[in-house]
């Protein structure tokens, strides 16, 4: 059984750096492609990032392309996301979540099938 848990959201100060962990359990961590979606209060849910199953491909949403960066440690069974230069707008639950076995990366959500806690952002200005 799969599961997602998502790690290393909390506060920070407009300009600051956070890094969100996503731990995948189980031994076909390999096969998936993930992403980043979030959710603020009010809004949808949004694409944030997502990266191939061999993490040679990444894929960022124009909002925080060239300061977040996503990549997985397949060693570790382990996704990250890498958060800099932080603006109030980036404030959300923040949720990790997969493809089924053997997909590339998408930006719909539609397209992902395990979906983490999430794990709250919150910047302040």
């Amino acid at each position: 059984q799969v599961q997602l848990v998502e790690s290393g959201g909390g506060l920070v100060q407009a300009g600051g750096s956070l890094r969100l962990s996503c731990a995948v359990s189980g031994r076909t961590f390999s096969r998936y492609a993930f992403g980043w979606f979030r959710q603020a209060p009010g809004k949808e849910r949004e694409f944030v990032a997502a990266i191939s199953r061999s993490g040679s491909i990444t894929k960022y949403a124009e909002s925080v392309k060239g300061r977040f960066t996503m990549s997985r440690d397949n060693a570790k069974n382990t996704v990250y996301l890498q958060m800099s230069s932080l603006t109030p707008e980036d404030t959300a639950v923040y949720y990790c979540t997969k493809r089924p076995g053997g997909y590339g990366i998408e930006v719909h959500p539609r397209e992902y099938d395990l979906w983490g806690q999430g794990t709250q952002v919150t910047v302040s200005s």
